[in-house]
């Protein structure tokens, strides 16, 4: 087999072929930028995440809730109905080299003794930086009301006012589709 310019000759089958070449242009310098900010603010982003979720965590514990990370989540069938509770899939960030734990749906589990002392409330917190849930999880919440799971779902969301958390009700805020 010898190369000669753009194309080689194949002794077994005597054809000429041409060989390919790849382009492969080099990011420009204002590209490179955009995704090292785009990275940064993701990292940003994360962190707030994780330090609201952790402030909502303690808020509620100073309200008299006994609060855990709820490590499950509600797993769709084939025909995408809503079947059954599964345990929450963990996810691996090869970047950071992490296995993230605690990806269920809601964030956390609530319980709190009820006056008669016989029965206990539980809730489930959904925490959300805006307060808003996208299709899937407004349906995993639905089912999770449904089946009696939990007797409240609430959304956890920051409030206007500087340090403050606002809890909505999921019942209330999308009635119409939860009833």
């Amino acid at each position: 087999m010898q190369a000669s310019g753009y194309f080689f000759n194949l002794n077994l089958k005597r054809k000429k072929y041409k060989l390919l070449s790849i382009n492969y242009s080099m990011p420009t310098k204002k590209e490179t930028e955009k995704s090292v900010q785009n990275s940064q603010r993701g990292k940003r982003s994360r962190a707030k995440g994780q330090r609201f979720e952790t402030k909502v965590r303690q808020d509620l514990e100073n309200l008299g809730w006994v609060v855990s990370k709820w490590m499950n989540t509600v797993d769709y069938d084939k025909l995408g109905k809503i079947g059954k509770i599964v345990p929450a899939k963990r996810k691996y960030n090869p970047f950071l080299k992490a296995l993230s734990i605690g990806n269920g749906f809601p964030d956390f589990i609530c319980f709190k003794r009820q006056e008669d002392g016989q029965s206990f409330d539980v809730i489930g917190v959904e925490v959300k930086g805006n307060g808003y849930l996208d299709q899937i999880e407004k349906g995993m919440c639905i089912w999770l009301l449904e089946n009696r799971i939990f007797s409240r779902i609430l959304i956890a969301k920051s409030s206007k006012e500087k340090g403050k958390i606002e809890y909505i009700d999921f019942n209330v805020k999308y009635k119409n589709k939860a009833q």
